[in-house]
């Protein structure tokens, strides 16, 4: 090797980010393997490389032995002797046999191990890289599609986009810039595989953390998302300072934050509702803009089911365009959620409750006094 590789080598490292102790290996590995292929030497070659000079040395490797069966692998203890007064039996000895041309063969093995391993270098790069974007957004651009993926360009790789992860309200054209969110990262035999969403409702998330300061920094939190990608969202939230109005502060003036990110999302449609641990608040915040009459729980099923009652004008905007917004709202809270309009369902009046109540309480003054009575009418019978 000559100084203009190590040259060579310095750039390689400062370009791609391949550290030369690596690609220096790779030369070491691709000379033995090209000495040993194109001179048919055993497993006893060593190659010793001066980062200074840029010398590579080839060794033999033999070992010190009374009789010599072997010529490759063994030298006899009178040759040894020869060179060193010093060597026994069982010493190793290295000769040098770096072979002035390895000829056109021996250079395209080494190349090719070479360039194998420096792709191995970039590969473990990228990959360790891009493995810590995992689950968060990142900005690239288009560059092509085929029947399968859209091909997304993250700087020093290409992400997959597939369709399941396209919003179906979004057409992407080549040199299209747009947000992702890398939803996984894997490391093929291929070389390192980034998947990027434009559906997962980690995205929503981290739009929301890059525009409201507050949820960034943990004063508001996302309770939950329910998410049709495209088309609607319901995104519930809390708060961990009670001065601080959750929804308020996650849809921001004149509703600028939310409209960011409905924006970004291309017309997707966000309702804010603020999280409530109480169930009965937070189903009738999830079905919103539909007012709520009642929430009836159906406690014998223990299936996380409930009945929502609201007014007969709000039916429709209750359930939504196609169920959507009550497919939502379940989605959020967890509940099965039936629907029903008030006129079909039978309310009793709070006094009536209220003179029921009394009525049992009465009754069961009642019961306990007689009780009471039995055991001293008993006692007279017994005298």
């Amino acid at each position: 090797m000559s100084k203009e590789m190590i040259e060579a080598l310095d750039a390689l490292e400062q370009e791609k980010g391949v550290k030369k102790e690596i690609v220096i290996d790779a030369l070491e590995a691709a000379l033995v393997s090209a000495y040993k292929r194109n001179y048919n030497q055993a497993q006893n070659v060593e190659v010793t490389f001066d980062p200074k000079k840029g010398d590579i040395k080839v060794y033999a490797v033999k070992e010190v032995t009374e009789q010599v069966f072997d010529s490759r692998l063994e030298v006899s203890l009178q040759d040894a002797l020869e060179l060193n007064r010093a060597y026994e039996v069982g010493d190793e000895i290295r000769f040098e046999v770096t072979p002035r041309d390895f000829g056109r063969i021996a250079a395209q093995t080494a190349k090719q191990v070479i360039m194998q391993r420096v792709r191995e270098a970039e590969r473990s790069i990228i990959f360790d890289e891009y493995s810590q974007y995992e689950n968060e957004i990142m900005t690239g651009q288009v560059e092509r599609r085929d029947n399968k993926f859209i091909y997304v360009n993250l700087g020093k790789i290409e992400a997959v986009l597939g369709k399941q992860d396209q919003m179906p309200n979004e057409h992407y054209e080549a040199h299209d810039r747009i947000k992702v969110f890398v939803s996984k990262v894997e490391n093929t035999s291929k070389g390192p595989q980034v998947f990027v969403s434009r559906t997962n409702p980690g995205l929503v998330k981290r739009l929301f953390e890059q525009e409201v300061p507050e949820i960034f920094q943990g004063v508001v939190e996302i309770a939950g998302i329910a998410r049709e990608a495209g088309d609607r969202t319901k995104i519930a939230v809390r708060s961990t300072n009670p001065s601080v109005d959750p929804v308020g502060t996650t849809v921001g003036p004149k509703g600028a934050r939310v409209q960011a990110v409905v924006n970004e999302l291309s017309g997707e449609n966000m309702d804010v509702v603020q999280w409530e641990e109480d169930p009965v608040d937070y189903i009738a915040n999830a079905l919103n803009p539909a007012q709520v009459i009642a929430v009836q729980f159906n406690d014998e099923d223990n299936d996380r089911s409930c009945t929502v009652i609201v007014p007969d004008y709000q039916l429709s905007l209750a359930i939504g365009k196609k169920g959507q917004n009550a497919r939502l709202a379940a989605k959020l809270t967890g509940y099965k959620i039936d629907i029903k309009p008030e006129s079909e369902v039978e309310f009793v009046d709070d006094e009536e409750l209220e003179e029921a109540d009394e009525a049992l309480e009465a009754q069961l003054e009642d019961t306990a006094s007689t009780d009471l009575d039995e055991p001293d009418a008993a006692a007279a019978d017994a005298e």
